[in-house]
């Protein structure tokens, strides 16, 4: 085993990967992971994948990254995070418990939507895929629900890209409600700024109403016709929309300044500066600063992993029409899709919970693909 930190697995507890994929999680889900606290659990990933003679073990921070090397003809990954977003206090919904509803039973409790059950998941193939039809490169990350400075994806494409570098396709365990969704749309946001002159507004002659100035901004955005791009066969609808705006100082001053922040949600075809320069464009003769831009991630369903998943799957795949982090596997030329267990609605939520068939059917579509 290689390790970026040690020579040796970290010590501390090990899990036990020959239960099932809901006993599996509730366990996982226990070791508490908040963002930036992931190291309890990144150690007892590394020293239960230390166990399993087949893989190579490489870490980086409190990401971990397990390898076959078989030589097949195609290499694969599975990824997923293992930092959860903050627990609440009052009720705490931490530890984990199982709950029979009118819907059947559920794994309630924080991460086991977003994202331990994808997690769990990725483990239990390592234990039980020891011959797989595809070379496998398992990725346990950290810090993905906050800025992404501390995104593990990030640091191993920054540090180690050489483990990600050879892969053909990649399959994020996000939570997807058991569906397929593949890539996933770019996000950008800019700043539309109008400026006028204060001025007293017991006298508004006197001065030029930016805040007025930004009707015409929101013109262009009513008007606008978002398109819907067809890329690898899948519909990613487009969006450029408001989402906050801003200006004046006070209630008897006609503002200087207003500023409208949109928000333009483009399909995986157009580049990061494809889609500035179409922002540009619609908002040309005004000030435009784009504050924050991530491409999208094309889903390469015409790639020969890809069609061997989904046809091992049995099911439909849809375009994802948010972001994840299958963009940074784009990045590094590897397309993406994403599919694990637990609806994403319920993903932060206080009352956190998935139902536990989920946890086994993605398990075994894995495998079904894999073996």
């Amino acid at each position: 085993m290689s390790s970026a930190a040690s020579a040796t697995p970290s010590p501390g507890a090990t899990l036990d990967l020959t239960v099932d994929a809901t006993t599996l999680t509730a366990a996982i889900c226990d070791i508490e992971s908040v963002s930036l606290g992931e190291e309890a659990l990144a150690d007892a990933i590394e020293s239960t994948l230390a166990a399993l003679p087949h893989l190579t073990l490489t870490r980086v921070g409190n990401t971990v990254v397990a390898r076959t090397d078989l030589g097949r003809a195609e290499r694969v990954v599975l990824a997923g995070h293992i930092d959860t977003v903050p627990l609440t206090v009052d009720p705490p919904n931490l530890p984990t418990k199982r709950v029979t509803g009118g819907d059947g039973e559920v794994l309630w409790g924080r991460g086991t939507v977003d994202m331990k059950g994808g997690v769990a998941v990725m483990l239990r193939v390592a234990q039980e895929v020891r011959e797989p039809s595809r070379d496998i490169t398992f990725v346990f990350y950290e810090g993905e629900e906050i800025d992404s400075q501390y995104n593990g994806l990030l640091h191993v494409e920054q540090q180690r890209r050489d483990l990600i570098d050879d892969a053909d396709f990649a399959v994020l365990l996000e939570p997807t409600d058991g569906r397929v969704e593949g890539g996933c749309k770019g996000t950008l946001r800019a700043e539309v700024t109008t400026k006028g002159i204060a001025s007293h507004s017991a006298r508004p002659w006197k001065g030029h109403n930016a805040i007025h100035e930004a009707a015409e901004v929101l013109a262009r955005l009513t008007a606008y016709e978002p398109q819907t791009r067809e890329v690898d066969g899948l519909e990613f609808r487009e969006a450029l929309n408001a989402v906050l705006v801003s200006g004046g100082i006070a209630g008897n001053v006609i503002p200087d300044r207003c500023t409208v922040t949109v928000n333009y949600r483009y399909a995986p075809d157009l580049s990061a500066e494809d889609a500035e320069a179409h922002v540009r464009q619609v908002f040309t003769g005004f000030d435009v600063d784009v504050v924050d831009n991530a491409a999208g991630a094309r889903p390469g369903l015409h790639l020969p992993a890809a069609q061997a998943f989904v046809e091992a799957l049995g099911l439909p795949v849809e375009a994802k029409q948010g972001w994840t982090d299958v963009a940074r596997f784009s990045a590094m030329g590897v397309p993406a899709v994403n599919f694990g267990p637990g609806d994403p609605n319920l993903a932060h939520m206080d009352d956190e919970q998935c139902p536990v068939a989920q946890y086994g059917l993605c398990e075994d579509a894995l495998t079904r693909w894999l073996s």
